[in-house]
């Protein structure tokens, strides 16, 4: 079978530091492995850089399409481009898969789309192009949700159980290499995308990872990992969301990537910081894979009553012992801290003492935001006034803040003022230019020429648009806005 696979073009980049990461679709590369393996003909299009949707129709002459979800601020665009597709093709069938799809179905599974896979999508793919080869229905594909015509969902019975990540080949990365200089990770480009390890045990409440994946860790075998070390280039970000979580098997890992001499330019992983506190051993077994290595930590609160409101399971002392083994290993140190909305000043004065005193200039800063499939989500429903799914993105604000929008964006602006990425303060243009390949420097200047609009309130409050809010009101969505279980709150007309 002819499968489409597509990745959307994010609607809303505005914000946040989207512009320093475009990344490779790595689960689509899976997906295209595993079809492949089974004799599938697969065409993987990233349409942020690759020909038109109808080009890609007319060529690829599809028998499924399958369209990646992966973050909750790029809802409206999947659904309006699973609308594209059935209009250029009317009988193709459709299936949205990726990471907020499997989370909460509810927003996707409009007339247009066949159904959207909860289950891994290496396994649910081949499963689907299966069931349609021999004619049977897609609910008789376990893993699956679709509408039950009362405006429900049903979710086809039968037990999946639990993939093992070596039953898929490595990622069919040859479909994106076409686009290769494109993708971008902080001043690092190209950049490729290597997976370990999926899931978190952890119980973060504003996390959905650990919710999809009911608080278990799957890993590949050391061989794969360190073949597909191997294949990629010199620049890689591990996708894992919590590296090293098995010191033994990171020591092993680390031990045979030495052995079979993989050595990298940088490096980026994202982990604890109680974590490496506890495991110093592990961060210097690991720092003579890369010349430069930096951690992603999820910093997340100031105080240790803020990381207990965001069920972290850990304390800001042993944020302050992570932090110092990592620098003591000479390893780069960025992460992020979570803006609550109900802050007062003085909270915000707290996060820029402990930015201070621990140095923590390349953190990044997001407002909290209830994702779709986490129970947070579902106790903040009634208080969420957000017209459109892009305001997910995690700089905007869902609810009134207790300081008003004016104070808090002001607060927030200032915050990031304080940050490495204010070219008026602690670090400047041409230094940023000085770490870097010459090659990437237009693409630095361009990033960071939009992320000094992180510094401006204005910028904020222009976008500020909230249902019965007296900010600025832009178009409507539109269609409903889904809240949770079926329930929508339908757009208001345009004051």
């Amino acid at each position: 079978m002819n499968v489409l696979l597509l990745r959307p073009v994010p609607g809303n980049e505005k914000f946040g530091l989207g512009p320093f990461f475009r990344i490779e679709p790595l689960g689509m590369e899976y997906i295209a492995a595993a079809l492949e393996a089974r004799g599938h003909d697969v065409t993987l299009a990233d349409l942020r850089f690759s020909r038109s949707l109808a080009s890609q129709i007319r060529t690829a002459r599809p028998g499924l399409v399958g369209i990646a979800a992966m973050h909750a601020l790029e809802t409206d665009e999947v659904v309006a481009l699973a609308r594209r597709v059935r209009a250029l093709s009317p009988e193709v069938p459709i299936v949205i898969g990726g990471h907020t799809a499997a989370a909460y179905p509810e927003p996707f599974l409009v007339p247009e789309v066949s159904a959207v896979v909860l289950d891994d999508g290496e396994r649910a793919l081949p499963s689907v192009c299966d069931a349609l080869g021999r004619g049977s229905p897609l609910t008789s594909v376990p893993g699956l949700a679709l509408p039950d015509g009362d405006g429900g969902i049903f979710r086809t019975p039968g037990d999946t159980g639990t993939l093992a990540l070596d039953e898929v080949p490595l990622p069919a990365r040859h479909h994106v290499a076409p686009w290769r200089r494109q993708y971008a990770c902080l001043a690092h480009r190209p950049a490729w995308l290597v997976e370990t390890a999926r899931g978190c045990p952890f119980r973060c409440s504003f996390c959905s990872i650990w919710q999809l994946h009911a608080r278990s860790v799957r890993e590949r075998s050391i061989d794969a990992v360190c073949r597909d070390f191997a294949s990629v280039g010199d620049h890689v970000f591990v996708a894992d969301d919590l590296f090293w979580h098995h010191p033994s098997r990171s020591l092993e890992l680390a031990d045979e990537l030495r052995r079979r001499r993989v050595h990298k330019q940088w490096i980026l992983v994202q982990s604890r910081t109680d974590l490496v506190a506890r495991h110093p051993e592990l961060l210097e077994a690991w720092r003579p894979i890369a010349r430069d290595f930096d951690i992603f930590f999820g910093l997340e609160a100031a105080t240790d009553e803020g990381l207990d409101g965001l069920r972290k399971d850990v304390t800001v002392d042993e944020t302050a012992r992570g932090v110092e083994v990592a620098r003591h290993f000479n390893y780069g140190v960025t992460g992020n801290f979570v803006i609550d909305p109900a802050w007062a000043e003085r909270d915000f004065e707290r996060l820029w003492e402990f930015v201070e005193r621990h140095r923590l200039f390349q953190a990044g800063f997001t407002i909290l935001t209830p994702l779709p499939g986490t129970g947070y989500f579902d106790e903040m429903r009634g208080t969420l006034r957000a017209r459109r799914w892009s305001q997910f993105d995690m700089h905007h604000l869902l609810w009134e803040p207790a300081l008003g929008p004016d104070r808090f964006f002001e607060l927030y602006c200032e915050t990031w003022r304080r940050s490495v990425l204010n070219l008026k303060g602690r670090k400047r243009l041409w230094q940023w230019l000085r770490e870097v390949d010459a090659r990437n420097a237009w693409f630095l200047i361009q990033a960071l020429r939009r992320t000094q609009l992180l510094m401006e309130p204005a910028h904020y409050l222009a976008d500020y648009d909230l249902v019965g809010s007296v900010g600025p009101l832009l178009a409507p969505p539109s269609g409903p806005f889904v809240l949770a279980e079926g329930r929508t709150a339908l757009p208001i007309a345009r004051r």
